[in-house]
This record gives structure tokens, sequence and C-alpha cells, in this order.
């Protein structure tokens, strides 16, 4: 199955349309499927006594509120517009996360296919339902959130008529960047077991191994953040990846699912061609006479394979020559 690769762009575009279309010129040109977006009203989505998160803090300062920063990282309806067109000419899917009711209804009277809930509205009631009604293709991050959360987020939209089919969840760390040994892999393979549902990963670690590894173990979305580059002012910009990083991501991951395989164990056409070289035969282990008895005192094994099977030993013991056999000549009978 083909890993569907979401290039986050999220607010890295600090505001500005002509960034966010480089932005997704960078996520075609490294074969993404998909680049997202961040759909906000900052005045309702966050009060004005909402602070800034620590990471937030260390890459955008203490001077100005969670409100005051996200206000200057809106894109306005017309902006999202032109960029849902402009996706469309760039051959990548445009997705973006909505974060309050009015987004969502811009949003799929944009036209979205795919709605992306991001980890902080797992326990949004109004929300979830409203997502859920739409009977879309839905993409669950589940960030800092229990199982028994996941399981109510699930439940809800899927009674408020989305396909549980319909639904891929995203296990995920909330941390920027995440450390390595809180990223807990193997929790996604948890969640497809308990819940039966399609399964991803949605990275916040520096570099591109866990989202690789995730591939391995059976993600079908990975989500990936990214920015033109990593010294530009605004909160998400230095645990994001870069255009190159990006690229080796995506071709990484397309690498993986080539060697993922069927999972049938059998010779593969590259590697027929050695098995004669590699394996061996029953040879002569010294000059033999017509008629000698073979035995363990006359025969061995050496490569290459194109004699008898070794496997076939017990069965040639005890045989007579039928003629000549010079050392290191392959046996026949």
């Amino acid at each position: 199955m083909r890993t569907f690769i979401i290039a986050e762009a999220g607010v890295n575009h600090n505001g500005f349309l002509a960034i966010a279309k480089k932005l997704v010129d960078s996520a075609s040109d490294a074969g993404a499927d998909a680049i997202k977006f961040q759909t906000f009203n900052a005045e309702k989505m966050v009060s004005i006594y909402a602070p800034k998160a620590e990471y937030q803090k260390k890459t955008t300062g203490t001077n100005e509120s969670q409100l005051e920063m996200l206000r200057k990282l809106e894109l306005d309806e017309n902006a999202h517009k032109e960029l849902f067109d402009y996706c469309k000419q760039k051959n990548i899917l445009f997705m973006s996360t909505p974060f309050d009711l009015e987004s969502i209804s811009l949003l799929n009277k944009l036209g979205l296919e795919i709605f992306k809930i991001p980890s902080g509205e797992i326990t949004n009631l109004p929300y979830l339902r409203e997502i859920g009604s739409l009977k879309k293709r839905v993409i669950l991050s589940t960030g800092m959130a229990e199982m028994e959360e996941i399981k109510n987020a699930v439940d809800i939209i899927t009674e408020s008529g989305t396909p549980k089919e319909n639904i891929t969840v995203l296990h995920c760390n909330t941390e920027y960047p995440s450390p390595y040994e809180d990223v807990n892999l193997l929790a996604m393979l948890t969640i497809k077991e308990v819940f039966n549902v399609h399964i991803g990963y949605s990275d916040h670690t520096i570099g591109i191994e866990i989202p690789i590894a995730a591939t391995a173990l059976g993600a079908t979305i990975i989500e990936k953040h990214f920015t033109l580059d990593k010294n530009m002012e605004g909160p998400d910009h230095k645990a994001s990846l870069d255009p190159d990083e990006l690229t080796v991501m995506v071709r990484s991951i397309r690498n993986i699912e080539k060697a993922l395989g069927n999972g049938i164990k059998k010779p593969s056409p590259s590697e027929l061609k050695n098995r004669v070289i590699a394996r061996k035969s029953i040879v002569a282990y010294k000059d033999i006479i017509q008629g000698e008895v073979f035995s363990c005192e006359n025969l061995t094994v050496k490569r290459p394979g194109t004699g008898i099977n070794p496997m076939k030993w017990d069965s040639i013991l005890g045989k007579t020559a039928r003629r000549d056999f010079k050392k290191d000549e392959v046996i026949e009978i």
C-alpha cells in the first residue's frame, strides 16, 4: 500500500501568500502527495488569556501573547482559494487543518477532500460532530491523548455520519521537537489493534529517521513539518525539515515501500541469477574411478550449484560411479 505523505507547511508561510506558494512548489518538487496548511480565526481559536507553549516562547519570544502571535499567521479566504487552485496547477493535494467551526465551513465550501483533526481538538465535541457530519475522509491526530479519548473521538465522528473505514488515526507526540525517547512508535500498532482503524504517524522529531521507521511498521499516512528556511521567524520553523530534507524523506519512504514487498517469501527475480553461483553441488573430493562406491571419503560439497543438490547427500552415498571423475568435478549418477 502506498504511503500518503503530507508535507505540513502549517503556519510556516508567516502570513504571506507568496511564501505559501513557494512552500507548495517545494512540497510538489519533493514528491509529497499533499501539502497541509492551518485555517483559523485567531480570535475564535484562543482567548486573550491563552499563554504560549514553551517551544513557542523559545522560538518567538515572550513579548506577545499567543493570540497576538497567531493573528500574524492567518490566511484569509481569498488566500485559501488561491492556494487551492495553485495546488491543482502543481499537481499536489491541498489540505488545511481547521481550528474552529467557521474554518471547517470555509474549507468544506472550498471543496476539501480530507479533513485533518489536530491533536488539540480531540476533546472538542462540537468540532468533532461538525467534521463527522460532512462524511468526508478524516485524519485524526492523537498527540497528548489517552486511549479512552481516542475511542470517544472516533465514536463521535462515526456517530455523526462518517464511516469508520474513512478514518485514519495518527499516532503523534505533541512536543516540538519531540524527544526520541517519548515517540513510542509501537503505540501506533496498539491503536490499530484496539480500534481496528487505518493508522499513520505525525512526526515532530528532528530528522527523518522516525517517519521512515513508522512507514516500515505500517503507517499508511506520514505527516511531517517543513519550511523553506529553519532560520525564519515563527514558532514552527526550527522543528521543521528544509526542502532538501523533505525530498530525502519522501524518497526514503518510497524506497521502504518497495522494500516491504508482498510478504511472500520466494526468490526474487534479481537474485535468481546468483543462486547457482552461491549454492553448492556434490563434487569429487579426489579422483574417482569408474565402479568406485561413493562415500564420505571421496565426495564433498563445493560451489557452484550446477550439479546434484547437497540435500540429496544421503541418497548418493553407496551408489557406484558410472564413469571416472576428476577432483572437484560435479558428480553425476
